[in-house]
């Protein structure tokens, strides 16, 4: 028996390519949420789109286990893993397996703030978050929002929000937006298009504290100053679910650590997903992800095969400002290449050896993006 926890993109995606492999295996997946098959990449522009939680679920999970023929446990919480025996305990029953596959995802980062509204901010990492967003939206009346973070989700809220109408304030450590993907000349002028539109910006601060008076809130900066809004919306960023695994034994680093094959320390269980620490890479990003469920279905079916990652280009869904980066490798050293307009502009970074390296590119230059990623070295050589 195959056992799945987590019926996220990477469960899912995982069970549909290896039912291509291996049509009668049993197959069981466990998950804490209700199992609606959806995208996770469309919740932040579903707003712009006009689409409620239930229109951006595909299936439901009863459709998913008919599709899969699979038996899914839904609104279900896996309590531990025990490797010697290879069960799982759900609160009333245990669980065998064969293969276990975790697909467990990540959490939002919670900041730790004083004031009367400490807990009052809403995060969204998933469809059931979003549907509680998109209420607290349309029931609050809310116009005018503080955005904790300035990364991947913090701008493609600020933009799918900037569309329906919103006022926003954003608030972040950074010294420009996006400052872990790109570098600061295309960052200002992703900074400006946005202050065009009317975000007011707040960067090389820290939010303290957060209180609530009369209806409105108001986010207590280290500077001193504070931000006042309807409500705030936090996206500093995801931490990797790992706890199941750690207290099971198995590694764990900034995720669950495998192999190429997607294994872990500990012999027939196995992660991929936002969880997974991939030698050492813990890409949160769907490309990587369907990569790895490839790999992984073929592994599970007796094949023999290894996660290979092709340059993966990040498409950021920043309209106002249309932009694809490939971020440079940590450590990397050398210097970035401008050509274009402030519109138009193309960021090249190479090293020493003139080896591009990474880049980033807005306006009518990402239409180079697949050329300029056949040049950049593969993560994982082969």
């Amino acid at each position: 028996m195959i056992v799945i926890i987590g019926t996220g993109l990477a469960g899912y995606m995982l069970a549909k390519e290896w039912r291509k492999w291996d049509a009668v295996t049993p197959l069981t997946m466990v998950t804490e949420s209700r199992g609606d098959f959806y995208s996770k990449p469309l919740l932040s522009t579903a707003l712009t789109q006009q689409k409620t939680a239930a229109q951006l679920a595909l299936n439901n999970a009863a459709d998913m286990a008919q599709q899969l023929n699979a038996v899914i446990y839904t609104e279900t919480v896996v309590e531990r893993i025990n490797p010697a025996e290879k069960t799982i305990s759900l609160a009333h029953t245990t669980l065998p397996y064969d293969k276990l596959i975790l697909a467990c995802g990540s959490t939002p980062i919670h900041l730790n703030f004083s004031g009367n509204a400490a807990h009052d901010a809403i995060s969204i990492n998933n469809l059931e978050d979003y549907a509680r967003f998109r209420h607290w939206l349309e029931h609050n009346h809310k116009k005018q929002l503080a955005i904790l973070g300035s990364g991947l989700v913090g701008c493609e809220f600020a933009n799918d929000l900037l569309n329906r109408g919103y006022a926003i304030e954003m608030i972040s450590l950074d010294e420009y937006p996006l400052q872990k993907f790109i570098p600061e000349k295309i960052g200002h002028t992703l900074q400006q298009a946005f202050a065009e539109k009317g975000v007011q910006w707040h960067f090389n601060v820290s939010a303290q504290s957060m209180d609530r008076q009369e209806g409105r809130y108001y986010v207590g900066l280290n500077n001193q100053l504070a931000v006042s809004a309807d409500g705030v919306l936090s996206a500093v960023g995801l931490r990797a679910n790992k706890t199941l695994a750690s207290a099971a034994g198995l590694a764990v680093n900034q995720g669950i650590i495998v192999n190429r094959r997607l294994q872990t320390s500990v012999a027939d269980i196995f992660a991929l997903g936002d969880c997974a620490e991939v030698l050492g890479h813990v890409k949160q990003y769907v490309a990587p992800l369907l990569q790895c469920a490839r790999t992984l279905a073929k592994v599970l079916a007796g094949q023999e095969d290894e996660v290979h990652y092709p340059t993966m280009p990040i498409v950021i869904k920043t309209p106002a400002c249309p932009l694809v980066a490939c971020p440079v490798p940590p450590g990397a050293e050398g210097e970035w290449h401008y050509s274009g307009d402030a519109k138009h502009l193309s960021a090249l970074f190479y090293d020493a050896q003139k080896q591009l390296r990474g880049f980033a590119l807005i306006g009518d230059k990402v239409r180079d993006k697949l050329e300029l990623a056949k040049q950049l070295p593969l993560l994982f050589e082969e």
